[in-house]
């Protein structure tokens, strides 16, 4: 039987009433030091809320942090689960659905990710332009949940044209190289062979990872306003000296965790501006 975002939502209320966060944050592996610069008003362990699913991966707290960020108002999800974990599909939309019932409409996804590109190095980040789902699973398959979105819907633009170039302009600002590219998501647990990594770079991945996809899907599914950032980690199989594994994604998500600290906090304080500004545009225009 699938959990209840409903009975997720309303627990979450009851610890912090009247919060309604306007952003909701993923932070992938190695990227969870972000939740430590919000201004928290409660910290929920994944295991408290009712039907949520637990992360169970090292370097993913398992935490929901309510508070304040760049000025904005933010529900941070302290690291994921993922399909690999055994998890069930359906189980994965719990979390992006609570968001959503919680009152929020923009997504920002993090995650640690392998890159195809020469150019685009460990300690780089990536905005992610669109994806190539080859997990083969979907948390939508089965009865469509009506109440948040159609049975069928468009992917067209998912990642968020406006936002993204929103967010380029602030790197541009800061002077953060940021790259953009083509996400594929990969089952896993295991990292992939090099023959399936000359595979999929003809197929355009810029970059490979095992999560994200999930909560996009949700997310869209839901109407929400979705942007995503890879955080580059390691060169893809075959194509470095150095073999991968899970450690090295960890140490070298902390080269990029500073950049994309920075990056964020000030993408949410320029979004407040520009939102509170479209506020009193639509206010006004009432008004007429």
């Amino acid at each position: 039987m699938t959990s209840n975002p409903h009975h997720a939502a309303d627990y979450v209320k009851e610890i912090a009433p009247g919060f309604l966060p306007r952003v909701g944050l993923v932070l992938g592996s190695g990227l969870g030091t972000l939740a430590d610069k919000i201004e928290s008003i409660a910290a929920i362990d994944y295991r408290d809320i009712p039907g949520f699913p637990r992360a169970t991966v090292e370097g993913h707290a398992g935490r929901l942090i309510l508070g304040r960020l760049g000025g904005m108002a933010v529900a941070c999800m302290q690291g994921r689960s993922h399909y690999y974990e055994g998890v069930a599909p359906r189980d994965l939309a719990v979390p992006i659905r609570m968001l959503r019932l919680l009152g929020v409409d923009i997504l920002l996804l993090t995650n640690a990710a392998g890159s195809f590109r020469s150019k685009m190095k460990p300690g780089s980040l990536m905005m992610i332009r669109d994806h190539i789902n080859l997990s083969g699973l979907n948390p939508l398959v089965g009865p469509n949940e009506g109440e948040f979105g159609p049975r069928f819907f468009s992917m067209e633009d998912a990642y968020d044209p406006i936002l993204r170039q929103h967010l380029a302009a602030v790197a541009k600002e800061l002077g953060i190289t940021l790259h953009e590219g083509v996400y594929l998501h990969y089952l896993g647990p295991n990292f992939e062979t090099p023959a399936e990594i000359r595979a999929f770079r003809l197929l355009g991945a810029d970059a490979i990872g095992m999560s994200t996809t999930p909560e996009v899907l949700v997310a869209r599914h839901a109407g929400l306003r979705v942007l995503a950032i890879s955080s580059i980690t390691n060169a893809v199989a075959g194509t470095s000296k150095i073999p991968l594994s899970h450690e090295l994604t960890l140490k070298q998500a902390k080269l990029a965790a500073e950049d994309l600290e920075r990056l964020l906090i000030v993408f949410l304080e320029t979004l407040k501006r520009e939102l509170l500004k479209a506020h009193i545009r639509n206010s006004e225009g009432r008004n007429d």
